[in-house]
């Protein structure tokens, strides 16, 4: 069967994973000369909605990693939006420079499961979205040629048609093997190593400075944010209403939640190395 058309579904509250999905679908789209599509799942309405995908689609799905996991308010979502029929698939996960943990082990098996065959399957590594600082400027040049690298071995695999006969063996050899689920979600620490307790954290507000635009708003993934600008629903900490704010006004001043911040700026300067396979024969 050929692939018709590229599909890049993506959960990006603060932008990382959708640029970095966008950039491995671009360069993929120019080696099979396709057009690009794209479903933004990031807000809630686009969460209601059903997709169906066929033997001539290949889907590229994407996700943050959050402690080591799948979003947890996200994850059943990815199980009951997507469907495939023999459909090509590359999960990818996307985190910030700390670990992605099984995330992408999970996005595998939860592809697997709802009809979908892996041909290929990243963790890339993105600024991350508690802090200014670590891991700010990646994607990077590298990590660009890096992702050449790959959607050039994928359109390979695609057009000489080695997917056909290895895409499920490589499923079950690379990420499925006698893993029947995943492991616990990484417990944050503070800086002197005990676990930081941030769960009820929320965003606050200078309104000093606030001029009731309503980006925040209408940015949260959990609809959480009223228009009064008061956070009276679950919330996650993915920071977009931190990054998305014009005027800067929102910020967290919960002291566990910045004693991880500054563990993880203490601790992971090291520049974290992407994870990426494909079907090579």
């Amino acid at each position: 069967m050929k692939i018709k058309r590229i599909v890049t579904v993506y959960f990006s509250p603060t932008g990382g994973t959708k640029k970095i999905s966008s950039i491995l679908a671009n360069d993929l789209g120019q080696f099979l000369n396709l057009s690009i599509e794209e479903i933004d799942f990031t807000l809630p309405p686009a969460r209601t909605k059903k997709h169906h995908f066929s033997a001539e689609d290949l889907l590229i799905i994407s996700s943050p990693v959050y402690a080591g996991r799948l979003p947890n308010k996200i994850m059943p979502d990815y199980k009951q939006c997507f469907s495939g029929e023999d459909t090509l698939a590359v999960p990818m996960v996307v985190y910030g420079n700390r670990n992605y943990g099984d995330a992408l082990t999970e996005l595998c098996l939860i592809m697997r499961d709802c009809g979908f065959h892996l041909i290929g399957a990243a963790a890339m590594v993105s600024r991350h979205a508690f802090s200014q600082t670590l891991a700010k400027d990646r994607p990077d040049e590298r990590d660009m040629a890096e992702i050449n690298t790959f959607a050039k071995n994928l359109a390979r695999s695609i057009k000489n048609g080695s997917y056909q006969t290895h895409a499920q063996q490589f499923a079950e050899e690379r990420f499925l093997k006698n893993l029947p689920s995943v492991g616990a979600y990484y417990t944050p620490l503070r800086e002197d190593g005990t676990p930081a307790k941030f769960l009820k954290a929320k965003p606050q507000t200078n309104f000093a400075v606030c001029n009731h635009c309503g980006i925040c708003v209408n940015v949260c993934p959990m609809g959480s944010i009223t228009a009064d600008i008061e956070v009276n629903g679950v919330c996650i900490k993915c920071q977009a209403c931190v990054r998305k704010c014009p005027q800067q006004t929102k910020f967290f001043d919960d002291a566990q939640f910045l004693s991880h911040v500054r563990m993880l700026e203490r601790d992971y300067t090291r520049r974290a190395e992407n994870y990426i396979t494909e079907i090579r024969k």
